[in-house]
């Protein structure tokens, strides 16, 4: 049974106040989802800790968890194109089954995590980023190439940008840091031990600290001023952190879109670099 069935049959044997939270959820989930748990109380004439009590109730540890659950009903909803399978890939499974799943996997990995981030945490990280002084980023295997991703991509607006693979060096960076930068910290499961001690030297350095993490509880969050989330399936198969990835590169893309939207002169970069990207390309055609 989904959420949204669940909370549905509930409904009539609720108290008042988790009976008004419970309704409009239902009647609204795609709302709902825009809406951080204060927002929903102010929507709903209860407190926020009514929110978060309403969530636990129901068996989740917060509302970031009732918020994935609410996703995951409406992703259940949304009509996959033809033969288009989402699930485990299993060994036996032939080419186009596997095909299937990734392309289904990935496609939910990144419709969740951009429904789990309420548009005001966006908002701050993207002010954040805007304001820094010297934007670090870390992150350790996988998350360290998106970081890397996304360091090419400030780059090409002028920004200050500090990306190393190495942890060490990463370290070392953030000890430079001071209160007008800005650590954006990579870690699906917020547990990695590089990054969680670089973030904690940033935020000792006053230095603002955005974390991009699963949605469980978890050290680096707890460590961040600005907790974005990703959505993967890397609890169920791990041979590759591969929806995770893409999940990171999804809520990175749309930080780098808004930020060429905000930032006045984001495309005279953008020209410049690809002027002189071109030039290279032209003597290698020669």
């Amino acid at each position: 049974m989904s959420i949204l069935k669940k909370i549905s049959a509930k409904l009539e044997g609720m108290a008042p106040a988790d009976r008004q939270i419970g309704q409009f959820i239902v009647d609204n989930p795609d709302q709902m989802l825009r809406l951080s748990s204060a927002a929903l109380a102010a929507e709903t004439g209860r407190s926020q800790s009514s929110v978060v009590k309403f969530s636990q109730k129901l068996g989740y540890a917060g509302y970031q968890e009732l918020k994935l659950a609410v996703s995951e009903a409406k992703a259940q909803e949304w009509q996959a194109p033809a033969g288009m399978i989402h699930g485990t890939i299993e060994v036996e499974d032939g080419y186009l089954t596997i095909l299937q799943k990734l392309l289904g996997s990935k496609l939910q990995a990144m419709q969740q995590t951009i429904a789990v981030n309420n548009e005001l945490d966006i908002d701050k990280a993207l002010k954040a980023l805007y304001e820094a002084r010297r934007i670090h980023l870390a992150g350790v295997g996988a998350s360290s190439l998106v970081a890397r991703d996304f360091s090419y991509k400030l780059m090409k607006l002028g920004r200050n940008v500090l990306h190393d693979s190495d942890s060490h060096v990463q370290m070392a960076n953030a000890s430079t840091l001071g209160a007008d930068d800005l650590l954006f910290a990579l870690s699906y499961s917020g547990t990695s031990i590089e990054t969680l001690r670089i973030a904690e030297l940033a935020s000792q350095r006053n230095a603002t600290v955005i974390a991009v993490t699963g949605l469980q509880d978890n050290p680096l969050g707890h460590v961040a001023d600005i907790r974005l989330y990703t959505v993967g399936d890397e609890d169920r198969v791990r041979s590759s952190a591969i929806t995770a990835r893409d999940a990171q590169l999804m809520l990175t893309d749309l930080l780098f879109i808004l930020l060429v939207q905000r930032q006045p002169d984001a495309n005279d970069y953008v020209h410049n670099s690809e002027a002189a990207v071109s030039v290279l390309k032209a003597k290698q055609l020669s």
